[in-house]
């Protein structure tokens, strides 16, 4: 597994994946030190084009990702993350309007689960989605980097 910690205009980030694609993204707000597992190695081999485009977006001059990912859950997880993807660049949807696009309306509260461990956020745009009312969600990076997301992508 290859990982690489780079900055960028809305903050420090980690990828972490192989050839199979990425598998996590983790955003930082500080610079708590990162333990990576004994067989991990650091390397951009496979993850300088993600690093490339995350940053683009981070500055605002990219709005899809073109990217390989692997992310590793439920078969439920990946539907719901899948969906996630499917949310444009400026847009937002409800837990509810997940619920309804991976065909199970009752599982708003199994959405908000899936949705809260994503491990890719910002390329499965999981701050994205707010909630019924319209407001600001839970984000595994805290709401300021939330709302600057959403600002970037002029929502």
């Amino acid at each position: 597994m290859n990982y690489i910690t780079f900055d960028t205009a809305v903050g420090r980030m980690r990828l972490i994946g192989d050839s199979q694609g990425i598998r996590e993204l983790h955003l930082k707000a500080d610079e708590t030190p990162f333990a990576p597992l004994e067989d991990w190695r650091e390397s951009d081999e496979w993850l300088a084009d993600a690093v490339q485009q995350l940053q683009a977006y981070a500055e605002g001059k990219l709005q899809r990702f073109d990217v390989r990912l692997n992310p590793q859950g439920t078969d439920f997880q990946k539907r719901v993350w899948q969906a996630l993807s499917e949310i444009p660049f400026g847009e937002v949807r409800s837990y509810k309007d997940i619920a309804v696009a991976i065909g199970n309306p009752k599982a708003v509260r199994a959405v908000g689960g899936a949705n809260g461990k994503n491990p890719i956020p910002v390329i499965v745009p999981c701050h994205r989605v707010i909630g019924a009312d319209g407001s600001l969600t839970g984000f595994g990076s805290g709401l300021p980097l939330k709302k600057r997301l959403l600002a970037l992508e002029g929502i």
